[in-house]
């Protein structure tokens, strides 16, 4: 089936003033909303541990430029600067895009590999979505609240080396679509990132021992097939431990997902008419 293409694609000055127009909205926002944002960084580490997790820097994905992949540890580590030791206070909320900032060539970013318009392409600051990925997989490892939060609208690669469920990142473009968290707790939270050899290596970090651990887990895993179109879908659950005992207290269901996948996937379920 071929795919339509976007009003934006047709009339990229309409698109251009969309981006524009919500950009703008955001930066009011930031001062309007009434947040306290996350603004102070100590990389002197907090004494618990929530979470740790490493993600591969290198990837084999499809056949695109493998120079994209290089640029995109730069653009690593340029963001890891402006988030590495983040503290989030008491009542503090956690914005991804507010820290990071917009990539641009004059920050040093260079072209790397982002998902829009329905493909993967090169972009200025392209990749740096791994470190929202794995924080956001760290957070909810935690009793921090992520209040916004988007997935990428298609799957462009299959899982070679993902370890991770599907639909479990977060998807960032300046400034609009964001990850942002908000700490509810009485305890202050810690983010430590670093870009090494060849993991992206990140903790989650906490001023007091905490009462509960988190499983997350998938369940419903399926790739389905409509006419000529693939498409994935899955639930992802978690666990509420209570540590003392090792009791699970709550199971809740986090997100459902259900995107399209731009390559034929080895198994599926074929729901096209005959």
């Amino acid at each position: 089936m071929k795919q339509r293409k976007l009003i934006s694609q047709m009339h990229p000055t309409l698109y251009f003033l969309a981006v524009w127009l919500r950009r703008t909205k955001r930066k009011t926002a930031w001062f309007f909303d009434g947040k306290s944002y996350s603004k102070v960084h100590d990389c002197e580490a907090l004494p618990f541990r929530v979470k740790k997790h490493q993600s591969v820097l290198l990837r084999k994905l499809g056949q695109n430029n493998e120079q994209l992949q290089f640029n995109k540890i730069t653009n690593l580590k340029i963001a890891v600067q402006n988030l590495n030791g983040i503290i989030i206070k008491p009542g503090e909320t956690f914005s991804f895009c507010k820290l990071v900032g917009r990539p641009t060539k004059k920050k040093g970013f260079l072209m790397g590999m982002e998902l829009s318009f329905g493909e993967a392409r090169p972009g200025i600051g392209g990749g740096i979505c791994q470190i929202s990925n794995m924080i956001h997989w760290m957070v909810m490892h935690s009793p921090l609240t992520i209040t916004e939060k988007s997935n990428h609208s298609f799957d462009p690669f299959p899982d070679e080396g993902r370890i991770l469920p599907f639909g479990s990142g977060a998807a960032i473009f300046y400034n609009y679509i964001d990850f942002q968290f908000e700490n509810h707790t009485n305890k202050t939270f810690q983010i430590l990132l670093s870009v090494g050899d060849k993991y992206l290596e990140g903790e989650l970090r906490v001023n007091e021992e905490l009462e509960h651990a988190y499983h997350i887990f998938e369940k419903d895993h399926h790739f389905l097939k409509k006419e000529n179109e693939y498409y994935r879908k899955n639930e992802i659950w978690r666990d509420s431990i209570l540590k003392q005992n090792g009791n699970v207290i709550k199971s809740e269901l986090l997100k459902k997902n259900f995107a399209r996948v731009t390559y034929e996937p080895e198994h599926y379920i074929d729901f096209s008419e005959d």
